[in-house]
């Protein structure tokens, strides 16, 4: 029996990225790096920074300004693994097709105790704020359409030759030419970068989630042991997607550790609620990125891994007793949305982290965000929200108000499959009342992000949902030292007929006009976006 096979796309661009310690045998696969790895471990159980003992030739000090990282790549076989299969199947290994194949691995172990989680507590940062060089101007201009954009025929018919037969022309990445997995720009990289930080976090919160609460507090909260199990298989997801990005960022060299963290929650369903939270805009900053991506091979391999995403999104609304897809269409927010959502629960990160060229805006508040938890979402007070951050999850509410564990038809919020509530937690004419910081607070890991707007006096909300962008004016603005406060009314639009176009899990920022954008331009209001972002609990 023969098999012929490929490594896996992550490990060939981890391996293109140091040509100099690669090697290569008559049978034309590439082989791993001699690079000896060594995985340490501390006491409170999280697994830390790879230790590596660099290959031969390999000038450390000169491959990253940050220092040298690295993590196991050198394919191995599960020995007892193979044999469980061959039992169970009832025949040789050797039979198997693809058993004996080496398999890369992944670049952090499973963490299945408690690590150390809480806010930053070390010296002050060397260095701050956001990668940067000298920018060649303030704003992307608003330009016309491409004339090449208007220029073809949908009529039905096949207006230019076929390339070859039951393949129409065009498209990107079709002429034959070998696939590279591996990012083409700063661009390319930021962006990925940017992904691998929420991979990261996203491993972390799954495990400590487990790891936090007894099994008759998940009891409690409506959950079983087989969901218990999805959660810790959502884990194991993210340390594949983990690995997947390091790889396209070249392995080694280009790839950035896991950091420590620290979340704002105390209960089950805050837990759920946060986790919801972070993974929607976790998902939504690679929907607003994938498509201007230089390499498009990349953006297949995001794509592949934030479809998965987008599933536990899903699933972390039905933990929390959310309806768990309440709109049609997902959106995509700006790289910049997107880490200044992600930046405050990271406390610390490792020295040899690579830093992020993204902006993190002033944040903004809700006051009055939506609770989730309670069965008549429609008497939340002032700040019923759980610890801090823009994905801050909705408190316990007063005995007898809340849902969790309320058995009553369109009242529930326990976990399920469906809960469809009588009483929308949001409505067209609700008042939001809104809080946000003045720039320059120190965020992010080690407190060494500087918050920044270019922005003019805000002026406006903009609410980000699915496909659209609206507006709404802020109103009744104030100060109260390094505070400012003001309100703006929920807008009434649809996407279609049908489909109310503020709902779910959405964004809100705060702007100096309200010029108008579109999902794939979304990113040219940075500009003019004063505080915000900030997860609305539309529905």
């Amino acid at each position: 029996m023969s098999l012929k096979t490929t490594l896996g796309v992550g490990f060939f661009a981890a391996v293109n990225a140091l040509p100099q310690v690669v090697s290569q045998i008559s049978d034309g696969q590439i082989q791993a790096t001699s690079a000896v790895v060594l995985i340490s471990q501390i006491s409170d159980g999280q697994i830390q920074v790879p230790e590596a003992t660099p290959p031969p030739g390999l000038d450390t000090a000169a491959s990253s300004p940050f220092g040298y990282y690295s993590y196991p790549q050198i394919p191995s076989v599960n020995s007892a693994a193979v044999s469980s299969a061959a039992s169970y199947a009832g025949v040789l290994a050797s039979e198997i097709p693809g058993a004996t194949i080496g398999v890369p691995p992944i670049v952090s172990s499973q963490v299945t105790g408690v690590t150390s989680h809480g806010p930053y507590m070390g010296p002050s940062p060397t260095t701050t704020g956001a990668l940067s060089n000298e920018p060649a101007g303030s704003a992307v201009p608003m330009l016309p359409p491409n004339p090449t954009a208007l220029v073809y025929n949908p009529n039905g018919e096949l207006n230019d030759q076929e390339p070859i037969p039951y393949q129409p022309a065009g498209g990107l990445g079709t002429n034959g030419t070998e696939p590279v997995y591996r990012v083409q720009s700063d661009f390319d990289y930021q962006s990925i970068l940017l992904g691998l930080y929420q991979e990261w976090i996203e491993l972390d919160l799954f495990h400590n989630i487990l790891a936090s609460f007894s099994e008759e507090e998940f009891t409690a909260a409506g959950l079983t042991a087989s969901d218990r199990f999805l959660i810790e298989f959502m884990a194991d997801q993210e340390a594949g997607h983990a690995t997947l990005l390091s790889n396209l960022l070249g392995g080694p060299g280009g790839a950035t550790p896991q950091c420590t963290y620290n979340y704002p929650f105390t209960t089950v369903h805050e837990a759920f609620d946060f986790t919801q939270k972070l993974t929607r805009f976790g998902e939504s900053g690679v929907w607003g990125f994938q498509a201007h991506l230089d390499a498009r091979e990349v953006a297949q391999m995001l794509d592949q891994s934030i479809a998965t995403e987008a599933r536990q999104q899903m699933i972390f609304r039905q933990f929390a007793g959310l309806f768990p897809m309440p709109v049609w269409f997902e959106t995509g927010i700006p790289q910049s949305w997107a880490w200044t959502l992600l930046a405050p629960y990271i406390s610390e990160c490792p020295s040899n982290s690579k830093r992020l060229a993204w902006q993190n805006f002033p944040a903004l508040t809700v006051l009055n965000q939506p609770n989730s938890a309670r069965w008549n979402a429609t008497q939340t007070g002032f700040n019923e929200t759980s610890g801090f951050g823009p994905a801050a999850p909705s408190s316990e509410p007063p005995e007898g108000e809340g849902c969790v564990g309320y058995n009553v038809t369109g009242f529930d919020c326990s976990s399920a499959v469906s809960q469809n509530r009588s009483i929308p937690l949001s409505f067209p004419g609700r008042e939001v009342y809104l809080k946000w910081e003045n720039p320059g607070k120190a965020v992010g890991p080690n407190n060494s992000y500087i918050t920044d707007s270019k922005a003019g006096a805000p002026q406006f909300v903009i609410w980000v949902s699915q496909l659209n962008i609206t507006y709404s004016p802020l109103m009744k603005v104030s100060s109260n030292g390094a505070m400012n406060y003001g309100m703006t009314i929920q807008p009434d639009v649809s996407t279609y007929e049908g489909d109310p176009a503020i709902n779910g899990t959405m964004f809100i920022a705060l702007t100096d006009n309200d010029m108008p954008y579109t999902p794939f331009n979304l990113s040219n209001v940075n500009p003019h976006v004063a505080a915000g972002p900030f997860l609305y609990q539309a529905g």
